[in-house]
This record gives structure tokens, C-alpha cells and sequence, in this order.
């Protein structure tokens, strides 16, 4: 018996009845010889982690467009908290961990530059609009390079949680369930933390009903919120919260939409990127021959405009800055 099929024993053996065990996967849409090593869901995990796109989020934002500091967070830091989040929780629902690690860093792979931002004027101006866990999605099936070409050929559970970690579908396993759950964990307490010290909010701000059911601290809120979702969930079809934690979590949630999210503070050189963004896809739309040659070879007929979106999505806020000097300012004025 070899190492994945004694990793793949382990899981029928230990994990929960309810936990998608990976010699059980629905499988990718183009059938590959199997690691001797690794199982599936484990694979799926390291072809995002080394994927470019990967490694692009550390320079793009999470909330604060021009943060002064070193530790605010960023999209790859935001991501690897909700990998730290969802595999605490699945292991101690004894779920996927490798399932559940791979759905989450590959969950934020789409977002555009500038954060909400960008994908506001994107969803704005692109035809058909734009949706960053749609986008994810298209980066892993078609437009990062893997071993067969374009796309890194996941399994089909790891690209149904990536799509469904937001928005009204729910993912058909407890692993990627874990995962939308989680995002909301992370970015709710991290983004009070950056707000705090950016000083767009005070302690005193904080809903008070909230802090008294969740925690007065950044760690007191993320493990309240991470037990209630484990004594919950133990042992049921689905994960979630209790009443309580969920009502005051939602609450919490959209206290940061009115005084973080939609605040002048936070969002105050908002008009200035969306409007670099707007200026590019235009430009690049009506003259594609000034993107790079890899991008140019994706143009097909009639798909000019999505091949720009999903050039302009990729770029970290600094490569977006980049171009635009590159195109509209005058080398004397660099």
C-alpha cells in the first residue's frame, strides 16, 4: 500500500461521516494520473499555493487603499487567516483538513486590485458585470498556467467551494461551508483591528451589546466565534452558528459596512483608483496590442473586453499604478 492510499485509509477510518473524503471526489474535468504521495484534495492545495495568482495577493488590498504601516493586512494575509480559521474548526469537527485549506487560499484568487473597490468599477463598466468568486473560479480553471496548459484542473469539490464561498449558494460540502464561514470571521475582527489602528474607529465605537456577547478583543471574538461554530456544527449536515453568536455577528458585520467599509476615511482615495481602473480597460479595450504578448495570444474574436478584465484583474495595486504612469504621464514628469 502506498502513502496516498494509506492517507486515503485514514480518512475512511477517522474523519466524520460527513466529511468529503478524497478517494471519493467527483474528480477534475480532465482525468490525471494520481500522485504516489499526496491525495487529491492535497494536490489541488499545492497548485495554488505555487500558482502565481497566489502569490500576486500579497501586493493587493484588502480595505485600506494607501495603509501607512507594515501590518495591515493585505489579501494574502486575509486569506491565510481564513485558512487558519476553517482548519481549526475542520479539524475539530474532524472534517477535510486538506480539502478545507485548499477551498480557502484558493477562494480569493480572483479579487481585483484596490479591494471592493476595484471590483466595483469592474462590475460597473465590464459587460455582464464582474464577481470575484466567479473570477477566482475562471483563474483556476482557465487562465493560470498549470501541467496540462491553461488551468490547474482542481477537483470538482475545491472549485465549488472557491465559487460558493460567497454569495446565495451554498458549497455542497461541509469543508467549503467551513470556508465561507470562516471568510466572514477573518475579515469582520481583522478589519476592526486595521479600522482601530488607522484610526477610523476607537474601542469605544464598538457596538457594546456585540463586544459583551463576542469579546472586547481581537482574539476574544475570533476563538468565541470559532467554539460556537464547532459545538454547533459537531456532529450535523451543515455548519453554522448559534442564534445568538449569528445575530450578533451580523450585527458587527454591518456596523463596519456604515463606519468602515462606506466611511471617506477608509475609502478616501477611492475615486482616484477607481478611477486609474476605468481609465485602463478602456485603453487596453481599444488598444489591445498594448498588453503584454501572453495576454494578447488569449484574444479570440469578440472577446477583446474579457480578456482585459481579467488583465486588469490580475494586476496588484502597484502594477495597476504602473501602467497607468507607463500609458497617460510624461517621463519628465515621473
Amino acid at each position: 500500500m502506498g502513502f496516498r492510499e494509506i492517507t486515503e485509509r485514514f480518512e475512511q477510518e477517522r474523519l466524520s461521516k460527513y466529511a468529503s473524503k478524497s478517494a471519493n471526489t467527483k474528480g477534475r474535468k480532465i482525468e490525471e494520473e494520481k500522485c504516489s504521495i499526496r491525495t487529491e484534495y492535497q494536490r489541488d492545495r499545492d497548485r495554488i499555493l505555487h500558482a502565481k495568482a497566489f502569490r500576486r495577493l500579497k501586493h493587493k488590498t484588502q480595505v485600506f487603499l494607501s495603509p501607512e504601516g507594515d501590518h495591515y493586512r493585505t489579501r494574502l494575509t486575509h486569506t491565510l487567516e481564513v485558512a487558519q480559521i476553517s482548519r481549526t474548526i475542520a479539524r475539530a469537527l474532524q472534517l477535510n483538513e486538506d480539502l478545507t485549506e485548499a477551498i480557502a487560499l484558493g477562494h480569493d484568487l480572483g479579487h481585483t486590485p484596490f479591494g471592493h473597490s476595484g471590483e466595483k468599477v469592474l462590475n460597473h463598466i465590464h459587460p455582464g458585470g464582474f464577481r470575484h468568486n466567479e473570477q477566482s473560479l475562471r483563474v483556476v480553471d482557465h487562465l493560470e498556467k498549470g501541467k496540462l496548459g491553461f488551468g490547474l484542473n482542481l477537483t470538482f469539490e475545491v472549485r465549488d467551494g472557491i465559487l460558493n464561498h460567497t454569495g446565495e449558494e451554498e458549497p455542497i460540502t461541509l469543508e467549503g461551508q467551513i470556508v465561507k464561514l470562516s471568510d466572514r470571521i477573518a475579515y469582520i475582527n481583522h478589519d476592526i483591528d486595521d479600522a482601530l489602528r488607522a484610526n477610523v474607529l476607537t474601542p469605544s465605537d464598538l457596538p457594546k451589546d456585540c463586544i459583551e456577547k463576542l469579546g472586547a478583543s481581537h482574539s476574544e471574538r475570533i476563538n468565541n466565534m470559532i467554539i460556537d461554530v464547532i459545538y454547533f456544527s459537531y456532529d450535523k449536515p451543515r455548519i453554522g452558528m448559534s442564534d445568538e453568536k449569528l445575530y450578533y455577528t451580523n450585527k458587527l458585520r454591518q456596523f463596519m459596512f456604515e463606519n468602515v467599509y462606506l466611511s471617506k476615511k477608509a475609502k478616501k482615495e477611492e475615486e482616484k483608483a477607481q478611477y486609474i481602473m476605468e481609465q485602463l480597460y478602456h485603453y487596453f479595450a481599444e488598444h489591445p496590442d498594448r498588453m503584454p504578448l501572453e495576454i494578447q495570444g488569449r484574444i479570440e474574436k469578440g472577446n477583446i473586453r474579457e480578456v482585459v478584465k481579467d488583465y486588469i484583474a490580475g494586476m496588484t495595486d502597484r502594477y495597476v499604478i504602473h501602467r497607468y504612469m507607463d500609458i497617460y504621464v510624461p517621463e519628465v514628469w515621473k
